[in-house]
């Protein structure tokens, strides 16, 4: 893969083998972790959040296929989109899916994090 630029800097961190890991936070005062990154903790407020790289398996919580090219999007549709649960975290994240089929997915179904490169040579990430 290619890489020319990620969809925004600091969500995920891309290596040279074209495995990626989304970067989020942990607040010990709330026990909960966040995703993207912020600086405080979006549940309590507190200021002690620490940068963590969140897990590559999920599994899959809600799904639908975008059918019509968002503004500005030049990619291929139908694509996947859907709300996927990372595993230890217990953290919901909304996310693109490379399965683009409705039909052939299910709750429940244990996903992989995924690097997906969409025009322009522009990466983000997805589940697969």
């Amino acid at each position: 893969m290619t890489v020319v630029h990620a969809i925004h800097d600091g969500l995920f961190e891309l290596a040279e083998d074209g495995s990626i890991t989304l970067v989020g936070g942990y607040s010990p005062t709330s026990g909960h972790y966040h995703f993207p990154l912020q600086e405080t903790c979006p549940y309590s407020g507190a200021a002690d959040v620490q940068r963590v790289a969140l897990s590559r398996d999920a599994t899959l919580w809600a799904w639908t296929a975008v059918t019509t090219a968002p503004p500005g999007y030049t990619g291929e549709v139908p694509f996947g989109f859907g709300v996927v649960e990372l595993a230890p975290e217990r953290l919901r994240v909304i996310t693109r899916l490379r399965e683009s089929d409705p039909g052939r997915l299910e709750y429940g179904q244990p996903m992989t994090l995924v690097a997906e490169e969409l025009p322009g040579g522009v990466v983000t990430w997805a589940f697969a």
